[in-house]
């Protein structure tokens, strides 16, 4: 029996049109799309809830995603391919992993270039939209459950994608499909609820640059009258960052208004490490060390971690069980 794979469109460069590129409305481009899937598949295409360039998504627009996807699942759809903007595909990817986990096969997919030429009437002469979602509808049929990312000729665990390219081809990095990596096994269930809390949800990222101590810490004596909820310092190296007592206090006072402090590193593959003397303060501090498979599943845990549980004293004691 063939296996029936739901294509859903998202947006982004994928479907554009035009000079310069602008996004061919989806009821106009997804009969186009239809005209370019390999006729030997069983492929049903369906427009997202929430269709805009990729730079503008939230968690909102993922979250909506997710409940087609699991209502989808109800009408007995278990193979999904996504066609998403490249400049948040990685975000998406994390989020879709995390909430997912191994309910079904997902691949997310998405283009350097258009599918269709300028005028929206043919294929582009060059794209890799059409390989990219040739490798994506292909792969989504082989693999075992979960999410991925397909790009490229590249198959990649969803949590763990960077973009590490503005505009070439091979535009992303991340442990491949076929290596091993323990990823999210959650089935997180959507409800709106969960989508009108995750539009409140704040979450700031300092990427922390060469500066004394007293600088920092007058930024994060800026940050307590309104805190975010989560707070992420990307720190140097394996995630050091130079402190005294007063970014220690600071720390304190942002985790009692409601601010769970995250450490991360800067630096793009490998993990924290905190043999370093220099890290030593992390162990009796109010903060949290990122234990996830990159920056992209770093946010999707802090959303899953601001849905699931009401207050931050929560989050901060069940971050290591998840």
């Amino acid at each position: 029996m063939m296996k029936k794979i739901a294509l859903i469109y998202m947006g982004g460069t994928f479907g554009c049109v035009g000079n310069p590129l602008m996004p061919m409305p989806e009821n106009e481009f997804i009969p186009l799309l239809e005209k370019v899937i390999p006729p030997h598949l069983d492929v049903d295409c369906f427009a997202a809830p929430s269709i805009k360039d990729s730079s503008a998504c939230t968690a909102v627009d993922w979250l909506k995603l997710i409940q087609q996807i699991q209502d989808l699942q109800l009408k007995n759809y278990q193979h999904f391919v996504i066609i998403h903007g490249t400049d948040t595909l990685s975000y998406a990817a994390a989020t879709l992993a995390r909430f997912l986990g191994q309910s079904s096969h997902i691949m997310i997919t998405g283009s350097q270039y258009p599918l269709l030429n300028i005028e929206g009437n043919d294929t582009r002469e060059f794209t890799d939209a059409l390989g990219n979602l040739n490798l994506a509808l292909e792969q989504v049929l082989s693999l075992p459950v979960g999410t991925y990312l397909a790009f490229h000729q590249h198959i990649f665990h969803a949590q763990t994608v960077l973009k590490v390219h503005t505009t070439e081809l091979d535009a992303f990095a991340g442990v491949d499909a076929h290596q091993s990596c323990q990823t999210s096994i959650e089935n997180f269930i959507v409800q709106a609820e969960h989508i009108e809390r995750a539009s409140s949800l704040t979450v700031l990222n300092l990427m922390l640059q060469p500066i004394a101590k007293e600088q920092l810490a007058a930024q994060l004596e800026n940050l307590i009258k309104n805190p975010p909820h989560f707070l992420i310092l990307q720190g140097f190296g394996t995630g050091n960052i130079a402190t005294n007592s007063e970014l220690l206090n600071l720390f304190e006072a942002l985790y009692e208004r409601g601010c769970v402090v995250i450490i991360s590193s800067q630096v793009v593959f490998g993990k924290l490490d905190q043999r370093y003397a220099v890290s030593s303060w992390i162990e009796n501090a109010k903060v949290l060390i990122n234990d996830c498979h990159s920056h992209a599943d770093l946010y999707a845990k802090a959303l899953q971690m601001y849905l699931k549980y009401p207050t931050h004293v929560q989050w901060f004691e069940h971050w290591n069980t998840h």
